[in-house]
């Protein structure tokens, strides 16, 4: 069976003794027996002080709620927010408590996922203050593959801090390897490796269970549609919060859902069916209102293409739908919109630009990251 970092960890015991540890983690941050990272490294070193990213360490926070000071109820650590209503980051007065901080989160392999950016802004306050930092790696659960455009850097936000597309085909080791080197970082950065991994791997076959990192990603297969579906959180379509498969159930009022997938299915797309569902989501969007639209289901893990198949999806709608779609406005006056931010580019809400011309454009995008991620990977 494949390991994550945090099952290898006897075999880095000095890089970890005799520090006190400051951990970046959550509740997918667990070894393969489902024990929290938080007690393993709890139990075996001086773990002085938790950080916490969207949604908690424990995972008892939901998407986009802030996240507050409090002190971890089984260890007794203190736990300091790195999701504040003012600020994402570590601070001096956090970081003079620990020699080390260690980075144990799995990532979803999707561009938009705050917790990497939370890992590269923790990189960013290592570097200005010279702290260690020490990545327990994992699997990309999609596996090696590319997709969608590289983030446009006028678009940088914390649903997208680093110019890589949106599926981005690394493992957050690497990916923080890229980050390091890309930026001339100096200051002490190690990683401990996943076993038994092949990157074209998918988490379907690593013999691993399957942890949520939030409540948002209950599936594997969840995670493999984000990647394109998430683009829906920018419009006035609900993306299945307050149902039982968010992301893969997509619609509206407004949305005749027999006719929607009947245009999908017509378009043939690879590894990608889609049916029509009729639902009432219990929070978020259209909370309490009937909905119809379509439910996506993914025939061939390997074949499909979450953004190609997100993209089009929307497109379709805004096209046959076009007196009712609309993209969110910016929650800010001085803001951007969001489906800009998620997308990393403005592109999606120019009526000029037709669905080939942007999807030839991320193809580019994509061949070009291909390449430029090539350097950095640790695994074959």
């Amino acid at each position: 069976m494949v390991k994550n970092g945090i099952d290898n960890i006897k075999e880095y015991d000095s890089l970890l003794k005799d520090k006190r540890i400051g951990l970046i983690t959550s509740i997918s941050g667990v070894d393969s027996q489902l024990v929290s990272t938080i007690d393993r490294l709890y139990e075996k070193y001086e773990l002085v002080a938790l950080f916490s990213p969207e949604h908690g360490v424990r995972g008892n926070v939901g998407a986009g709620e802030m996240v507050g000071n409090e002190v971890d109820p089984y260890t007794k650590v203190p736990v300091y927010s790195l999701y504040r209503s003012d600020s994402k980051r570590l601070t001096k007065e956090m970081l003079d408590k620990v020699d080390s901080i260690v980075y144990d989160i799995q990532d979803v392999g999707t561009r938009y996922y705050t917790f990497i950016s939370t890992m590269y802004y923790a990189m960013q306050e290592c570097e200005v203050y010279n702290k260690e930092m020490i990545v327990l790696d994992r699997i990309n659960p999609l596996g090696d593959k590319v997709e969608g455009n590289v983030l446009d850097s006028t678009y940088k936000s914390f649903v997208g801090a680093y110019p890589i597309c949106m599926r981005y085909g690394l493992t957050v080791g690497e990916l923080g390897k890229m980050i390091y080197e890309e930026n001339q970082y100096h200051f002490s950065f190690h990683i401990i490796p996943v076993k038994d991994w092949k990157r074209t791997m998918l988490f379907s076959e690593t013999g691993l269970p399957w942890v949520m990192p939030s409540l948002g990603i209950p599936r594997f297969e969840t995670a493999l549609m984000y990647a394109g579906t998430c683009l829906f959180e920018g419009t006035n379509v609900s993306e299945g919060r307050g149902t039982s498969a968010p992301f893969e159930i997509i619609g509206a009022p407004y949305i005749d859902g027999y006719r929607l997938a009947k245009y999908m299915n017509e378009k043939k797309l690879s590894g990608v069916v889609f049916s029509p569902i009729y639902f009432t989501p219990s929070c978020s969007k259209y909370e309490g209102k009937a909905c119809e639209g379509v439910h996506v289901h993914i025939t061939n893990n390997k074949e499909f293409n979450a953004v190609e198949t997100g993209m089009t999806l929307l497109y379709t709608i805004r096209t046959c739908y076009e007196m009712d779609f609309e993209f969110l406005p910016p929650v800010r006056k001085d803001g951007k919109c969001f489906i800009d931010l998620l997308a990393g580019t403005k592109k999606l809400r120019d009526e000029t630009i037709s669905l080939d011309d942007i999807l030839h454009e991320f193809e580019k995008d994509r061949e070009t990251f291909r390449k430029r991620k090539e350097s950095f990977h640790l695994y074959k």
